[in-house]
């Protein structure tokens, strides 16, 4: 299961590290891809992860989720 999050204030190599280390964190969470460039993360997993989950770690990461993309 893919689902991929529209997120604000990406900017540099630090903000996907942080963003990649705190989403790792979620239970479930197999694979994390950031792309920089779209300020879009997309996460994998093999069951489905619970989205407000996923919202909370991006959000202590220091950035903000901004809605899902297709």
């Amino acid at each position: 299961m893919t689902i991929t999050y529209d997120v604000a204030g990406m900017t540099c190599g630090h903000c996907v590290a942080s963003i990649t280390a705190e989403v790792s964190k979620v239970e479930g969470v197999q694979a994390v891809q950031v792309d920089l460039k779209a300020g879009r993360v997309t996460v994998t997993s093999e069951t489905p992860v619970d989205p407000g989950l996923v919202v909370v770690a991006v959000d202590a990461a220091g950035y903000a989720v901004t809605g899902l993309s297709s």
